[in-house]
C-alpha cells in the first residue's frame, strides 16, 4: 500500500473525533456541571425499559428535521413514519411492544391469532376481532384490509412504498390494482378472498416463509374504498387506530388526537396514553436538537441521533437523556449504472479504494456516535450477517484509509486513468450526510475524481433519486444513503435494494440498478427456502454477490446518539423499528 500524507481534512475529523471521545470520557466520569437528568441513566432505554408507568393525558411532542415521504400507508418507506403510523392505522399482525429483539417478533393486530397455514405453505387464513372500528365507528372489515392491500397496485397514483405483496401475490402482472378495476362487481386481485367480512383468505402462487411478516407493514394497513382520496390520502389517513388526523400542515407540523371510537378491548397493542400527540417540523437539525435540549420536545421524530453539535452539548450536560443504539442501518454510497463511468465496475471499485473510510467513519461521528466500518452491506440484524469478519476491500483493515494505488489501476482499467468528474447527491437536511459527502468528495479528489455534491430536498426523495430518469438527467453517479430492514431477513433487508424487479421510476430504491439474474436468482430460492440454515447460507451468497459487483460504498454499519426527555413513560428500543417504540410511550404525571 502506497502511503499517504493525512489531508488537512482529515487532521480536522480525526480532531472532531477526539473531541467527540474526551466528551465521552467525561461524561462517563459523572458528565458536567449542568447535568440535571444523570439519575436516568446513559444507555438506560436501550433495550430495556426506562420508567414504566400508565398515566394517561398530556401532550406527547415529537420534534424533526423531515418530514414524512408520505402518510399514506401504501406510500411510504421511511423507518420512522412506519413507528408513527401505527397510531392511526393497524395490520392483521404487528409487532411486539417488548425491548430489542423481542420486539421485533410477530404478534396479532387486527387478527384473532396468527392465522392458520396450509401445509404446502400457500394459503393463510384470519378472522378479524370484534370491536375493530373505524374513526366514524364503522366495523373494519376484511374487504377494507383487501382494498388497503390492493393499492399496491396503483404504482402511477402511489407509488414511493414498499411492493413485497404486489411482487408475492400477483407475480406475473395480472392485477391493476383498484382504480384501474374493470370488473363490475370490484372484486379485485384474485389472491385475497373475502367469504365474509372476519374473514381473508391469502392464496399465494408461490410459498414465501416472509409472508407473515410483509402483512405487519403499513403498506398492508386496511384502507376504507369510500374514504380513498388517492394521491391526496396521506394528508388526512382515515383513521384505523388510537388517534386520529386534527391538523397537519407539510413541512412545518403535524398533529394527532384521540380517535374516540377506538376501543382498548379491540387492541392488545396500543395503550394510547397521551391525549395529544405532535410534531414540529424544522428545517435546521442543529435548531431541532437546541430545543430538544432545552426541554421544548421530547424526542426525534426521524430517530436519526443528534447532530454534531447536539451531541457536544448532551454529552457535556445531559448524559442521562442519550441512548446509545445500534441502529440497524448500513450508511452508503451507491453508483447508478445509468450514469456514467459507473456502467463500469472497475470505475465504482475505484471509489471504494480511493474512499478514506477513517474519515467517512468520523464524519459520521466516529465508532460511538457513527459505527463500526462498514465492510459490506449485510446489518447485524440480518440473519446471515459477518460482520467485519466479511472485508472484501480491506476496507476495516489495511487500506481503512484507503488505497490509492488500487484505486489508480481500477481506474485505468475502466479507461479512466486520469480520474473524471462526478456529482454527489445527498439530502440537505441531514448534516451528518453533508459531512459525510464532504469527507468523500476530499478523499477521491487524491485520485483525480472531481465529485461536486448537490444538496436536494430530503422530503423529496422519492421523485430526485427515487427516480433513475432524474437521476441520470443530473449526473448522480454517487447517491448517499442508508437502509435498514423492512423485516429481520436478507429478503425483508437487500430485495427492494438488489432485485431487478424492484427497480421503480418513481420512488425508486435500488439506487445502483441492479440487474443481476444471479442475484434475483439467489433471492427467489431464497423466499422458497424453509429450512434455517440454508437460509442463512443464501443471505451471505447474496450479500456476496453484491460486493462482487461493487455496487456500493458501505460507510458505516450505524449508531448513534439518540435524544429522550425525563418527561417520558415505557421509553426503550426496539429492533422492529431501530429506534424508539412509538406507541408505548407516555408522559409522567403533572406536577
Amino acid at each position: 500500500m502506497t502511503t499517504q500524507r493525512t489531508s488537512g481534512r482529515r487532521k480536522q475529523a480525526l480532531a472532531a473525533a477526539a473531541v467527540v471521545a474526551g466528551l465521552l470520557t467525561t461524561a462517563a466520569c459523572g458528565g458536567g456541571s449542568g447535568d440535571k437528568t444523570s439519575a436516568a441513566g446513559y444507555d438506560a432505554a436501550n433495550n430495556k425499559v426506562l420508567n414504566a408507568g400508565s398515566t394517561k393525558g398530556g401532550t406527547l411532542k415529537f420534534a424533526a428535521a423531515q418530514d414524512g415521504d408520505s402518510w399514506d400507508t401504501t406510500r411510504s418507506y421511511y423507518g420512522f413514519a412506519w413507528n408513527f403510523m401505527r397510531y392511526y392505522s393497524r395490520q392483521l399482525v404487528t409487532y411486539k411492544t417488548e425491548p430489542g429483539k423481542a420486539g421485533a417478533a410477530l404478534q396479532p393486530d387486527l387478527a384473532t391469532d396468527m392465522g392458520k397455514v396450509s401445509a404446502d405453505g400457500r394459503t393463510y387464513t384470519f378472522g378479524l376481532r370484534d370491536g375493530i372500528t373505524w374513526e366514524d365507528g364503522k366495523p373494519i372489515t376484511s374487504q377494507d384490509v383487501k382494498y388497503g392491500i390492493e393499492r399496491q397496485w396503483a404504482q402511477d397514483v402511489l407509488s414511493g412504498g414498499p411492493v413485497y405483496l404486489k411482487d408475492i401475490l400477483d407475480p406475473d402482472g395480472e392485477y391493476h390494482g383498484p382504480y384501474q378495476d374493470e370488473s363490475a362487481d370490484k372484486l379485485g386481485l384474485k389472491a385475497i378472498e373475502t367469504p365474509d367480512d372476519k374473514t381473508i383468505v391469502f392464496r399465494l402462487p408461490q410459498a414465501n416463509s416472509d409472508f407473515p411478516q410483509m402483512l405487519a407493514m403499513p403498506s398492508a394497513s386496511p384502507v376504507r374504498r369510500d374514504k380513498d382520496t388517492r394521491s391526496k390520502y396521506g394528508l388526512s389517513p382515515f383513521s384505523s387506530g388510537p388517534y386520529r388526523f386534527d391538523s397537519y400542515d407539510p413541512g412545518k407540523g403535524l398533529e394527532l388526537v384521540r380517535n374516540t371510537q377506538w376501543k382498548q378491548a379491540s387492541d392488545p397493542v396500543r395503550k394510547a396514553y397521551p391525549d395529544t400527540i405532535s410534531v414540529k417540523f424544522f428545517s435546521n437539525a442543529n435548531d431541532l436538537d437546541q430545543r430538544l435540549i432545552a426541554g421544548d420536545y421530547d424526542l426525534d421524530l426521524n430517530q436519526s441521533g443528534l447532530s454534531p453539535q447536539g451531541r457536544q452539548t448532551a454529552l457535556k450536560q445531559h448524559k442521562g437523556n442519550l441512548d446509545n443504539p445500534i441502529s440497524g442501518y448500513v450508511r452508503y454510497a451507491a453508483f447508478p449504472k445509468n450514469v456514467k463511468p459507473f456502467d463500469n465496475e472497475h470505475c465504482r471499485k475505484a471509489v471504494i479504494h480511493g474512499a478514506d473510510h477513517l474519515s467517512l467513519q468520523t464524519a459520521r461521528g466516529g465508532p460511538v456516535a457513527g459505527g463500526d466500518i462498514g465492510t459490506n452491506m449485510l446489518p447485524a440484524s440480518v440473519p446471515g450477517t459477518e460482520g467485519q469478519t466479511y472485508d472484501p476491500f480491506g476496507t476495516a483493515g489495511a487500506d481503512k484509509s484507503g488505497n490509492i494505488a488500487k484505486a489508480k489501476e481500477e481506474l485505468a482499467a475502466c479507461g479512466k486513468p486520469n480520474g473524471f468528474g462526478t456529482t454527489i447527491a445527498v439530502r440537505n437536511n441531514r448534516p451528518v450526510e453533508v459531512a459525510t459527502a464532504q469527507s468523500l468528495q476530499a478523499s477521491l479528489k487524491r485520485i483525480g475524481i472531481d465529485a461536486q455534491i448537490d444538496q436536494y430536498d430530503g422530503s423529496q426523495t422519492s421523485g430526485i433519486v427515487g427516480s433513475p430518469t432524474n437521476v441520470e438527467k443530473n449526473g448522480y453517479g454517487i447517491i448517499i444513503d442508508g437502509w435498514a430492514a423492512d423485516f429481520p431477513s436478507v429478503q425483508g433487508f437487500g430485495r427492494p435494494l438488489w432485485d431487478s424487479k424492484y427497480i421503480l421510476q418513481s420512488g425508486n430504491v435500488n439506487y445502483a440498478l441492479i440487474e443481476d439474474k444471479a442475484i434475483d436468482d439467489l433471492f427467489d430460492a431464497y423466499a422458497k427456502e424453509p429450512d434455517e440454515a440454508a437460509k442463512v447460507r443464501i443471505a451471505k451468497e447474496i450479500n456476496h454477490k453484491v460486493m462482487e459487483g461493487a455496487y456500493y460504498l458501505p460507510f458505516t454499519h450505524e449508531k448513534y446518539l439518540n435524544w429522550r426527555s425525563g418527561r417520558l413513560t415505557n421509553v426503550y428500543m426496539t429492533d422492529a423499528y431501530n429506534g424508539y417504540d412509538f406507541v408505548s410511550l407516555g408522559l409522567k404525571p403533572s406536577k
